[in-house]
């Protein structure tokens, strides 16, 4: 972590610094999302900004947008988004452009892939970014989208036609997040896309060329896994986090009761508390991992067993921990008898997320070259 960046050191724990950018619009398709990011960035700001969170496919709201009406904010210097994945990943199907999945999560009609698939929705983010022109777009998705074919080249030949060809799109790279102080061996492929027009005639020269020089690279430095500072482990992440039932955090005291299914199955094995975690993924339940196994399940905490605690399964909080989520914000939020945001639904929206500590480090790099990237406004 660069020393600048830690406002206070708590001992086991940093306050980082914040970037000098200010969320002006966001927008997911579901609800449970919506209801967990207003919570906490509205406690954050002192006052209600759900107006500013617009709920419902980018689909639909891009063609509003085209029809005239008024979604998307104007000034926009960056914007960033993560187009589904599930049609990318190893751990799905691979159909990639094919996809037959909606945009809404329903299933399309049979006959050819459609610009509405889920497979093709970075289409759409690139025409959100044809409407709003920012200077700076970062786009994210899974690692496996690396190994598709040509569906990088294409991708990012995509993203460069927007407003016209517009855009310098550098060739994406892979961000492991344990190298940026998250515990979790999770992998992303990021997209860079600057704006022609606002960038000086030197740091178009420099992004354009074979080779980008270091002050021109926008992706960030490792601050892990180097000499002088080890990669987090489960054990740091869960550092005063007290068992289920002795919590008054709803996050931590929900586990998935899902029982041990043998090792045939994904998900059936135990965090180990010297390492990085597990990849969260989103679609948790009966494959969310251990926290820990009996040893007739093959666990290896066996002290803890022993001690009288039970074999059980990975918490809401414990995931979010390993994802890097801070601990107020609150990923099970009840609404009277109701849930505003279920147990499963906590779950679903850790996996889905980006790891708050590695898009930290991104903002932070892109802050730190602004001004070598883009000509000041007068």
């Amino acid at each position: 972590m660069h020393p600048d960046w830690i406002e206070e050191d708590y001992g086991d724990w940093a306050l980082l610094s914040p970037t000098g950018f200010d969320t002006i619009f966001a927008n997911d398709i579901r609800s449970d999302a919506k209801c967990a990011w207003t919570t906490y960035f509205s406690n954050k700001r002192g006052r209600d900004i759900s107006d500013m969170y617009r709920l419902g496919s980018i689909v639909d709201l891009v063609k509003r947008a085209r029809a005239g009406e008024d979604i998307f904010p104007e000034g926009v210097d960056v914007v960033t988004g993560g187009f589904p994945c599930q049609d990318f990943s190893i751990a799905g199907k691979r159909q990639g452009f094919d996809s037959r999945r909606s945009h809404d999560g329903g299933v399309l009609e049979a006959g050819e892939p459609s610009i509405e698939s889920r497979g093709q929705l970075y289409m759409w983010m690139r025409d959100v970014i044809s409407i709003t022109k920012p200077k700076l777009f970062v786009a994210e998705n899974v690692k496996g989208l690396m190994d598709l074919a040509d569906v990088k080249e294409v991708i990012e030949r995509d993203f460069a036609d927007a407003c016209n060809g517009g855009y310098v799109v550098v060739p994406a790279q892979v961000l492991y997040a344990a190298d940026y102080g998250v515990p979790q061996s999770r992998a992303r492929v990021i997209f860079f896309g600057f704006k022609k027009s606002a960038l000086k005639k030197r740091a178009l020269k420099a992004l354009t060329g074979d080779v980008i020089p270091p002050r021109y690279n926008p992706y960030p430095d490792k601050t892990h896994g180097i000499e002088g500072m080890p990669y987090v482990t489960c054990a740091d992440a869960f550092i005063g986090l007290s068992e289920p039932e002795m919590t008054e955090d709803p996050s931590q005291r929900y586990y998935s009761k899902a029982k041990f299914m043998g090792t045939h199955c994904q998900g059936q094995t135990e965090v180990r508390l010297d390492s990085v975690g597990p990849t969260i993924r989103s679609e948790h339940h009966g494959n969310i991992e251990f926290r820990r196994l009996s040893p007739e399940h093959g666990g290896g905490h066996c002290a803890e067993i022993a001690a009288g605690l039970c074999e059980r399964r990975l918490t809401v909080r414990e995931c979010a921990r390993i994802q890097s989520f801070p601990d107020d914000y609150e990923l099970v939020i009840q609404s009277g008898r109701r849930y505003a945001v279920s147990p499963s639904c906590g779950y679903k929206l850790v996996g889905n997320a980006v790891p708050p500590l590695l898009a930290y480090h991104i903002a932070k790099r892109i802050e730190q070259n602004w001004d070598y990237y883009f000509r000041s406004e007068k």
